[in-house]
Protein backbone atom coordinates (compact mmCIF):
# COMPACT_ATOMS: atom_id res chain seq x y z
CA UNK A 1 0.00 0.00 0.00
CA UNK A 2 1.20 3.50 -0.85
CA UNK A 3 0.40 6.31 1.59
CA UNK A 4 0.88 10.04 1.28
CA UNK A 5 2.36 11.99 4.18
CA UNK A 6 1.90 15.77 4.08
CA UNK A 7 4.26 17.42 6.56
CA UNK A 8 3.80 20.88 8.11
CA UNK A 9 1.54 22.21 5.33
CA UNK A 10 -0.80 23.82 7.86
CA UNK A 11 1.34 26.81 8.67
CA UNK A 12 0.38 30.32 9.73
CA UNK A 13 3.74 31.63 8.42
CA UNK A 14 4.07 33.84 11.52
CA UNK A 15 7.64 32.89 12.41
CA UNK A 16 11.28 33.68 11.62
CA UNK A 17 11.31 32.30 8.06
CA UNK A 18 7.60 32.73 7.42
CA UNK A 19 7.86 35.13 4.49
CA UNK A 20 10.39 32.94 2.64
CA UNK A 21 8.33 29.82 3.26
CA UNK A 22 5.12 31.50 2.18
CA UNK A 23 6.75 32.61 -1.05
CA UNK A 24 8.02 29.09 -1.73
CA UNK A 25 4.69 27.57 -0.70
CA UNK A 26 2.86 29.86 -3.16
CA UNK A 27 5.03 28.34 -5.91
CA UNK A 28 4.68 24.69 -4.84
CA UNK A 29 1.09 24.72 -3.60
CA UNK A 30 -0.46 23.96 -7.04
CA UNK A 31 1.66 20.80 -7.29
CA UNK A 32 0.71 19.82 -3.74
CA UNK A 33 -2.99 20.33 -4.54
CA UNK A 34 -2.64 18.17 -7.65
CA UNK A 35 -0.79 15.49 -5.68
CA UNK A 36 -3.47 15.44 -2.98
CA UNK A 37 -6.28 15.24 -5.51
CA UNK A 38 -4.67 12.40 -7.47
CA UNK A 39 -4.05 10.41 -4.28
CA UNK A 40 -7.62 11.07 -3.14
CA UNK A 41 -8.98 9.89 -6.52
CA UNK A 42 -6.92 6.73 -6.18
CA UNK A 43 -8.39 6.33 -2.66
CA UNK A 44 -4.96 5.95 -1.08
CA UNK A 45 -4.49 6.85 2.58
CA UNK A 46 -3.36 10.36 3.44
CA UNK A 47 -1.76 11.36 6.73
CA UNK A 48 -1.03 14.93 7.76
CA UNK A 49 1.73 15.58 10.29
CA UNK A 50 2.02 19.09 11.63
CA UNK A 51 4.20 20.85 14.15
CA UNK A 52 2.53 21.55 17.47
CA UNK A 53 4.31 24.95 17.70
CA UNK A 54 4.82 24.41 21.41
CA UNK A 55 1.13 23.92 22.16
CA UNK A 56 0.69 20.55 23.82
CA UNK A 57 -3.09 20.20 23.74
CA UNK A 58 -3.22 18.16 20.49
CA UNK A 59 -5.97 20.44 19.20
CA UNK A 60 -6.03 19.55 15.49
CA UNK A 61 -8.94 21.91 14.79
CA UNK A 62 -7.02 24.73 16.47
CA UNK A 63 -3.93 24.04 14.33
CA UNK A 64 -6.03 24.06 11.18
CA UNK A 65 -7.90 27.23 12.15
CA UNK A 66 -4.70 29.12 13.02
CA UNK A 67 -3.28 28.16 9.61
CA UNK A 68 -6.48 29.29 7.86
CA UNK A 69 -6.28 32.63 9.71
CA UNK A 70 -2.57 33.09 8.91
CA UNK A 71 -0.92 34.96 6.04
CA UNK A 72 -1.28 32.07 3.59
CA UNK A 73 -4.73 31.00 4.71
CA UNK A 74 -6.24 30.76 1.22
CA UNK A 75 -3.33 28.63 -0.01
CA UNK A 76 -3.44 26.42 3.08
CA UNK A 77 -7.20 25.78 2.77
CA UNK A 78 -6.70 23.88 -0.47
CA UNK A 79 -4.24 21.44 1.13
CA UNK A 80 -6.02 20.82 4.40
CA UNK A 81 -7.26 17.45 5.64
CA UNK A 82 -10.70 16.14 4.84
CA UNK A 83 -12.94 13.97 6.96
CA UNK A 84 -11.38 10.53 7.43
CA UNK A 85 -7.82 11.63 6.70
CA UNK A 86 -5.47 11.07 9.58
CA UNK A 87 -3.66 13.86 11.44
CA UNK A 88 -0.61 13.59 13.69
CA UNK A 89 0.63 16.44 15.87
CA UNK A 90 4.42 16.36 16.03
CA UNK A 91 6.71 18.07 18.54
CA UNK A 92 9.98 17.57 16.65
CA UNK A 93 11.46 17.68 13.16
CA UNK A 94 10.62 14.10 12.20
CA UNK A 95 6.97 13.19 11.85
CA UNK A 96 7.87 9.88 13.52
CA UNK A 97 9.59 11.32 16.61
CA UNK A 98 7.24 11.00 19.62
CA UNK A 99 4.12 10.50 17.48
CA UNK A 100 1.90 7.50 16.64
CA UNK A 101 2.77 7.77 12.93
CA UNK A 102 4.57 4.42 12.82
CA UNK A 103 1.52 2.69 14.32
CA UNK A 104 -0.83 4.43 11.89
CA UNK A 105 1.23 3.42 8.85
CA UNK A 106 1.52 -0.12 10.17
CA UNK A 107 -2.27 -0.35 10.58
CA UNK A 108 -2.66 0.96 7.01
CA UNK A 109 -0.19 -1.70 5.83
CA UNK A 110 1.84 1.07 4.23
CA UNK A 111 4.92 -0.10 2.37
CA UNK A 112 5.65 2.99 0.27
CA UNK A 113 5.50 6.50 1.68
CA UNK A 114 5.15 9.56 -0.53
CA UNK A 115 6.41 12.73 1.17
CA UNK A 116 5.50 16.34 0.45
CA UNK A 117 4.74 19.55 2.33
CA UNK A 118 6.77 22.33 3.92
CA UNK A 119 10.31 21.81 5.09
CA UNK A 120 10.90 23.70 8.32
CA UNK A 121 14.59 23.27 9.09
CA UNK A 122 15.13 19.77 7.64
CA UNK A 123 11.75 18.27 8.52
CA UNK A 124 11.27 16.27 5.32
CA UNK A 125 14.79 14.76 5.25
CA UNK A 126 14.58 13.75 8.92
CA UNK A 127 11.15 12.19 8.34
CA UNK A 128 12.39 10.39 5.23
CA UNK A 129 15.41 8.97 7.09
CA UNK A 130 13.23 7.72 9.94
CA UNK A 131 10.80 6.12 7.46
CA UNK A 132 13.66 4.29 5.74
CA UNK A 133 14.94 3.14 9.14
CA UNK A 134 11.53 1.52 9.65
CA UNK A 135 11.88 -0.33 6.36
CA UNK A 136 9.50 1.78 4.29
CA UNK A 137 10.13 2.64 0.66
CA UNK A 138 10.18 6.42 0.50
CA UNK A 139 9.61 8.80 -2.39
CA UNK A 140 9.82 12.58 -2.04
CA UNK A 141 7.88 14.74 -4.51
CA UNK A 142 10.18 17.80 -4.64
CA UNK A 143 7.87 19.97 -6.74
CA UNK A 144 5.25 19.64 -3.96
CA UNK A 145 7.69 20.71 -1.23
CA UNK A 146 8.17 24.29 -0.07
CA UNK A 147 11.46 25.29 1.51
CA UNK A 148 13.32 28.28 2.88
CA UNK A 149 16.45 27.54 0.87
CA UNK A 150 16.42 25.70 -2.49
CA UNK A 151 20.18 25.09 -2.41
CA UNK A 152 19.95 23.35 0.97
CA UNK A 153 16.95 21.38 -0.29
CA UNK A 154 18.92 20.14 -3.30
CA UNK A 155 21.79 19.07 -1.05
CA UNK A 156 19.38 17.25 1.27
CA UNK A 157 17.66 15.52 -1.65
CA UNK A 158 21.01 14.37 -3.08
CA UNK A 159 21.91 12.95 0.33
CA UNK A 160 18.55 11.20 0.65
CA UNK A 161 18.90 9.61 -2.78
CA UNK A 162 22.62 8.78 -2.69
CA UNK A 163 22.99 7.70 0.94
CA UNK A 164 19.58 6.91 2.41
CA UNK A 165 17.98 5.21 -0.59
CA UNK A 166 15.04 7.55 -1.02
CA UNK A 167 13.56 7.97 -4.49
CA UNK A 168 12.47 11.23 -6.04
CA UNK A 169 9.08 11.11 -7.72
CA UNK A 170 7.84 13.65 -10.19
CA UNK A 171 4.30 14.93 -9.95
CA UNK A 172 3.51 13.27 -13.29
CA UNK A 173 4.76 9.87 -12.08
CA UNK A 174 2.66 10.02 -8.94
CA UNK A 175 -0.46 11.06 -10.84
CA UNK A 176 0.07 8.31 -13.43
CA UNK A 177 0.65 5.64 -10.77
CA UNK A 178 -2.33 6.82 -8.72
CA UNK A 179 -4.70 6.61 -11.67
CA UNK A 180 -3.71 3.01 -12.50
Amino acid sequence: MTCLLIVDALDDFAHEHGEELLSSFAETQPALVELLESVRRAELPIVFANDNKGVWDGDVNGIVQRAFNGKGGQLVRSVSPRRGERFVVKPRYSAFDHTPLELILEALECQRLLLAGIDHRRVLPKTAIDARELGLKVSVVPEACATVNRENEETALRYLVDVVGVQLASQDEVVAQSSN
